[in-house]
């Protein structure tokens, strides 16, 4: 792959993979999200994002979905717990007009007072959907019970956080993190690194912000158990802090993770589902950010089963200390392999490159197979050791 960075004087990141397909996705992403957020405060970076589609001073809300849309491309957002990033996928003879309106969205946002409050609904609405999903919300409080607040409170916050925020305190903090010393910029396409830079620098608005300052994140390791009348399926969650102060940390845990629980070949597939018949679904998954690791056992059982997938998903936890040489080695082609057809998106590879560069450089995204192909036994075994852990299940 063809890759360049440049950082331009205004302080913006700018990241860029040329591709010889025709389309190409913008990226752009604040260096602001759900982790360094306060309690008083939690939900207002998953607000700012909703509102930057509002209008800003040259298009109103029609025109920003419709300009993209009319030459074939998609407009979407996110909201992570170290980033906010918006992103236009379209043909790359349009990148201009997805450069034009990203910027606009991103850095002019005008968060009209009649949308704050529309908005603030819609969000409550959707905490509401999050609550009533029981997957959803198991691995919600699965997070809660890792982490103490504010980190572990939900990314969306609550209906009392999301109500009590002005339009005032929304706009000046988003004019207060969304400069261009915080924010990457990230087009992977058939497009060259000239061009996009010359657009970027027309289209950047030139301004400062406040230091950011992240809350203390603090673990912890609860327990316990939530009932509800509507349900008819367990939904449970096991957690466990992964360590993440090395490099090393962060592949080790990819690899652990695919060979506990992630595909029909995992270990908790083959005990829990085909071996024993006592779920439909059953899996590992992970959330390592700069400052925080942690991976989860996900599980939907029959109520009266759930000690018996708990005790077997930590059994089959503790065993992973015994995989042999050839296991490791097969799991980490079955890694590499699935990096290489996620990267085949040009949407996944802008997302992954822009997740880099906030966690230190871009650059290590071409570094994956190498850094894959590292770790040994005994950074898996070391992981296996680990014997504290955080549950929660929503039982009928």
């Amino acid at each position: 792959m063809e890759f360049k960075k440049k950082i331009l004087e205004n302080g913006l990141t700018v990241l860029h993979e040329k591709r010889d397909v025709p389309v190409t996705t913008v990226m752009l992403a604040a260096k602001f999200g759900a982790v360094y957020e306060s309690s008083e405060e939690k939900g207002i970076a998953h607000f700012m994002e909703h509102l930057c589609f509002k209008g800003t001073d040259k298009r109103d809300v029609k025109q920003i979905a419709g300009e993209v849309e009319k030459v074939g491309g998609d407009l979407n957002a996110f909201t992570h717990e170290e980033v906010t990033a918006y992103h236009v996928k379209l043909p790359s003879e349009h990148l201009n007009v997805a450069m034009d309106v990203i910027f606009d969205i991103f850095f002019n946002a005008s968060f009209p007072e009649v949308e704050v409050e529309k908005e603030g609904n819609v969000i409550c609405e959707e905490i509401k959907m999050y609550r009533d999903n029981p997957r959803m919300h198991v691995l919600d409080k699965i997070k809660n019970n890792l982490y103490e607040k504010p980190f572990g409170d939900f990314i969306g916050g609550t209906k009392e956080t999301v109500k009590s925020m002005t339009r005032d305190q929304l706009f000046k903090k988003h004019r207060s993190v969304y400069v261009p010393k915080n924010s990457i910029l990230c087009v992977v396409g058939n497009n060259d690194f000239e061009e996009v830079l010359k657009l970027a620098e027309e289209l950047v608005v030139d301004r400062d912000g406040e230091k950011i300052e992240k809350p203390e994140i603090k673990f912890q390791d609860v327990k316990d158990v939530e009932k509800r009348g509507d349900i008819h399926q367990a939904n449970l969650a096991l957690g466990f802090h992964f360590p993440i102060a090395s490099e090393a940390g962060r592949y080790a845990a990819e690899v652990f993770s695919t060979i506990l629980g992630q595909g029909m070949s995992s270990k908790l597939f083959s005990e829990v589902r085909e071996k024993r018949g006592l779920v439909y679904g059953v899996k590992s998954e992970l959330d390592l950010g700069k400052n925080y690791g942690y991976m989860i056992i996900w599980a939907g059982t029959d109520p009266e089963k759930v000690k018996d997938v708990i005790e077997i998903s930590l059994k089959e936890y503790g065993k992973m200390g015994e995989i042999t040489e050839n296991e490791l080695e097969e799991a980490k082609v079955q890694v590499i392999g699935n990096r290489y057809v996620e990267s085949e998106g040009s949407n996944d590879t802008a997302v992954n490159l822009i997740m880099e560069e906030a966690a230190g450089n871009a650059k290590d995204y071409y570094e994956y197979e190498k850094n894959i192909n590292a770790v040994t036994l005994e950074d898996i075994r070391e992981l296996a050791k680990i014997s504290e852990y955080a549950s929660f299940s929503l039982e009928p």
